[in-house]
């Protein structure tokens, strides 16, 4: 446990040089069109929103998704790029995993959309949400999390940081559902669980 850093966890903004107002969009190098296409929009659901030649690169094709909240996930395509299921090998500096939030309510949606179009998966209860894990056409690990809890947009890092607070308190490694369910309550928000099914806690290895 690292919680003995004097680096503070608060929601509060912090003493720097400037701050943002949100994500703008996440670009990531990509196979092909067809294969991307058919995995964020055909399988995921996010509309492709606009289509042009990379500005940097103009031989690139620059695709951009809309995530489901206005937020824009793009990609650097080429034709002549074949694509690669296997699981990627990420170094410092490199891409993890990405991770899409879903309506608690389409759990059953999104489990079976995965299967019906083959795509492997594992589902875990990570404490204060749910997520199953699966990978896109080039080994990229996707999580999609679906909330325990519902928080409001605007006040989900204020939530969190007091959820953070009461682990600490707690003694405990993880955040889990008693802690949120104090910081909401500590916040004056309701309390809203979702109708979730039980899962297993533990590595996402797929």
């Amino acid at each position: 446990m690292s919680d003995d850093s004097e680096i503070p966890v608060t929601a509060e903004l912090p003493d720097s040089a400037m701050h943002m107002t949100g994500v703008d969009h996440i670009t990531l190098i990509g196979s092909n069109e067809a294969d991307t296409v058919a995995f964020y929009r055909d399988i995921l659901g996010m509309p492709l929103v606009l289509r042009q030649p990379n500005l940097d690169a103009p031989e690139v094709t620059h695709l951009f998704f809309d995530t489901g909240d206005g937020r824009i996930l793009t990609f650097f395509v080429e034709e002549s790029r074949e694509s690669n299921p296997q699981p990627q090998r990420v170094g410092v500096g490199g891409v993890h995993h990405l991770a899409f939030s879903f309506d608690p309510e389409d759990f059953e949606e999104v489990r079976e959309g995965l299967e019906e179009n083959g795509h492997r998966y594992s589902v875990f209860d990570r404490g204060v949400f749910h997520s199953l894990y699966t990978r896109d056409h080039n080994g990229l690990t996707i999580e999609l999390a679906a909330d325990k809890f519902a928080i409001p947009d605007d006040r989900r890092g204020e939530v969190l940081a007091r959820t953070h607070a009461k682990r600490v308190a707690d003694g405990a490694e993880y955040a889990q559902e008693e802690h949120m369910v104090a910081a909401l309550e500590e916040l004056g928000l309701p309390v809203e669980r979702a109708d979730l099914p039980d899962s297993a806690s533990g590595s996402a290895g797929l």
